[in-house]
């Protein structure tokens, strides 16, 4: 099976990260997508991070019902900070009849010379790239399985999510409505 690891934050999920994994379900030749929720990015700041396993289940309500798309707890169980290539490596060894790929945005593509073991990453795996405005592809690695999307973006954050909450404003339409529901029953986000 083709699967596609979506790693992120996820502080809130929203229907922007639900588009793109949706987009790549029909446009390329992945089977099913996992949201590999990761405790600590080691390139960027805590301050705002709801705990992971309340993250977790915000992408399992984004996702209930959907066979294609699963969200994946595995980088709780591995030594942290989180690093994309020793996920992928535990991953590949767990389960060597599944073929993983990465996806990834344009902006964090370009970043990608500063992840650990960033060069086994390209040579190993595939990547799937959406382009994000203001973050052209002017990186190219030679020999690397790299496939660029023109997927549909929606033009929302995690951080105006946050600063939405925070505000008291209204994020309906921005998440899933059980997302929102979730958020707003235990008071997330609003301090």
């Amino acid at each position: 099976m083709n699967i596609g690891l979506f790693f992120g934050s996820f502080n809130p999920i929203h229907h922007g990260h639900l588009i793109i994994a949706n987009y790549l379900l029909q446009k390329t030749d992945l089977n099913q997508v996992w949201f590999v929720v990761s405790p600590q990015n080691p390139l960027k700041q805590s301050g705002t991070l709801l705990n992971e396993y309340q993250r977790l289940f915000l992408v399992q309500l984004a996702i209930s019902g959907e066979n294609s798309l699963k969200a994946s707890d595995i980088e709780f169980r591995l030594p942290r900070p989180s690093y994309t290539i020793d996920t992928l490596t535990y991953l590949s060894e767990k389960y060597p009849e599944h073929n993983f790929s990465v996806i990834m945005g344009s902006d964090s593509y370009e970043n990608l010379a500063r992840w650990k073991n960033y060069q086994l990453i390209l040579d190993s795996y595939k990547l799937y790239v959406y382009l994000r405005p203001g973050h052209e592809i002017r990186t190219r690695y030679e020999s690397a399985d790299v496939n660029i999307l023109k997927a549909p973006l929606l033009e929302i954050s995690a951080t105006h999510i946050r600063d939405t909450i925070k505000t008291g404003g209204s994020i309906r339409y921005l998440v899933p409505d059980s997302v929102k529901d979730e958020i707003e029953r235990n008071g997330y986000y609003r301090r």
